[in-house]
């Protein structure tokens, strides 16, 4: 589609990722009445992070009733955590409940993204060739794409087979094969129990322990599936009673640390109950501050480490050689396969595309002092392009859909304000972004991510920042974005009408 004078029509919006940002916000402008709107996904289906990871165990560690979007509720959701396959078919869901099947194109990756100062629009190039024109953009593409393999000596010489759990080799047999797993993050605790009775040995490869909760997960009876079917305020009180229990949690990790110790009790139980060997339990007990890191949960971890072909090695790997890996100490353990659970890159990886902004000036260069943001969502010198999930949006208590729902709310008011206005562009005033960012310090300088001794992926590793976190509760986030304020942002307006 195009416009008489050969330039390409004019979008309103295009977002780029269909994961749950993505449809959430689409389904959001779909609603306010904006319809000349696009999804861009890279892949040949939709589903983002819970496309991606399909590692054996893969599941959620939020309430699947919480872990749902509000305007598209299931009813019929099979365990308490639903599993990734669940989820990856929910999403599926929500794009043909909400209509945006039409909207989504598939197998369409970005290159980059240029504002147009004197037209007011954004240049979205693809790696096809094609440019797509739109007033507004939106990142939906999530910090958890692109899968963090450490640079370890030697890896390129190890002759055995390698990938990282986000990308898992279903094709390659773990039966009777001896494998290293490197890493012990959210992705390790669920797939090691899963493989560990299949392996012939597995070695486990610590730099430092999770603090573990126990996973109270079961089947939903089919009689409840039944009553949230026939009666949807039984499942809306559910939704609000799992919210709010996970709600209460959020002063601990930002403002009274105290209030940890029941959690910190209970973990350090679950040790003493499921760990028998004196120095297994010496290796699986933290030694920092409960949330400092991300608190995992888990029932079946410790067991699975307790058993007599499994082994957790917490010196610091030296080199991998063909046959295996050898720790700082010269031990050396040959293995047929190595598998990262080493999470994703969340710092290097902004966008997965270049994006330059009024003057010309980078993402890049903008975040070259730390990443930050006004409301997690927009950012100075970048009009009219919004970021889901963007920084300090991120939760450490609850469900990140409820955040996620939070920015669509917000991103479709502004929109339609904005669209009101013919080749008007709005850009968040510096100084409100940073007046924002300073509270932001300020909330989580006495936070246990800040005091907790700990070194977390929460922390920019360049400025020692915590730019990942949202620093209070998930409530409060909804009130700061439950109104677009047109007196935060710099009103353009375009000197050549969009030609």
């Amino acid at each position: 589609m195009s416009r008489s004078n050969g330039e390409p029509a004019i979008l309103d919006a295009v977002v780029v990722g269909a994961g749950f940002s993505g449809l959430a916000v689409a389904a959001r402008l779909s609603k306010a009445g904006i319809k000349r709107t696009i999804v861009l996904e890279k892949a040949g289906s939709i589903g983002g992070t819970w496309r991606e990871n399909t590692y054996p165990g893969c599941a959620c560690d939020i309430p699947s009733h919480l872990y749902s979007l509000s305007f598209a509720p299931k009813h019929d959701w099979s365990r308490l955590y639903a599993p990734q396959p669940e989820i990856r078919a929910y999403l599926e869901y929500v794009a043909t409940k909400c209509g945006l099947r039409p909207k989504i194109r598939l197998n369409v990756s970005v290159e980059s993204a240029a504002w147009d100062d004197a037209a007011a629009v954004w240049r979205v190039a693809l790696e096809s060739g094609e440019t797509l024109v739109t007033r507004s953009l939106i990142s939906a593409t999530g910090p958890l794409n692109t899968p963090a393999t450490p640079p370890l000596a030697g890896l390129e010489s190890f002759e055995g087979t390698v990938f990282h759990s986000a990308t898992w080799d279903h094709a390659y047999d773990l039966s009777d094969k001896r494998v290293a797993v490197i890493g012990t993050g959210a992705s390790a605790i669920q797939f090691v129990p899963r493989i560990a009775p299949a392996v012939n040995r597995l070695d486990l490869y610590q730099r430092t322990p999770p603090w573990i909760l126990p996973k109270r997960d079961r089947p939903i009876p089919p009689e409840t599936i039944e009553r949230f079917r026939r009666f949807p305020p039984f499942r809306l009180y559910e939704r609000y009673r799992l919210f709010w229990i996970h709600e209460s949690r959020a002063e601990g990790f930002t403002t009274s640390p105290a209030l940890m110790d029941d959690a910190k009790a209970l973990a350090l139980r679950q040790i003493e109950k499921q760990v028998r060997d004196p120095e297994l339990k010496r290796k699986v007990t933290p030694g920092y501050e409960l949330g400092c890191k991300r608190i995992l949960i888990s029932s079946d971890y410790y067991p699975a480490l307790a058993r007599s072909n499994v082994d957790v090695v917490t010196e610091p790997i030296a080199r991998v050689y063909p046959g295996g890996v050898e720790t700082a100490d010269g031990t050396r353990r040959d293995v047929d396969a190595i598998v990262f659970g080493t999470g994703f890159d969340v710092h290097k990886t902004v966008l997965g595309f270049s994006l330059l902004g009024r003057g010309g000036r980078s993402l890049t260069e903008a975040w070259a002092g730390g990443k930050e943001a006004y409301l997690g969502t927009t950012i100075s010198g970048f009009p009219n392009f919004f970021m889901m999930i963007g920084p300090n949006s991120g939760l450490g208590h609850n469900s990140q859909v409820f955040m996620i729902e939070a920015q669509a709310r917000y991103v479709a008011a502004a929109l339609k304000k904005l669209l009101r206005r013919r080749n008007a562009a709005i850009d968040v005033r510096r100084p409100v972004q940073t007046g924002f960012n300073a509270w932001i310090g300020a909330r989580l300088k006495d936070s246990v991510w800040s005091r907790g001794s700990c070194k977390s992926w929460y922390l920019d590793p360049v400025t020692g920042r915590n730019s990942a976190l949202w620093p209070a509760s998930a409530l409060a986030f909804w009130r700061r974005l439950r109104r677009f304020r047109g007196g935060d942002y710099e009103w353009l307006v375009a000197a050549t009408n969009g030609k």
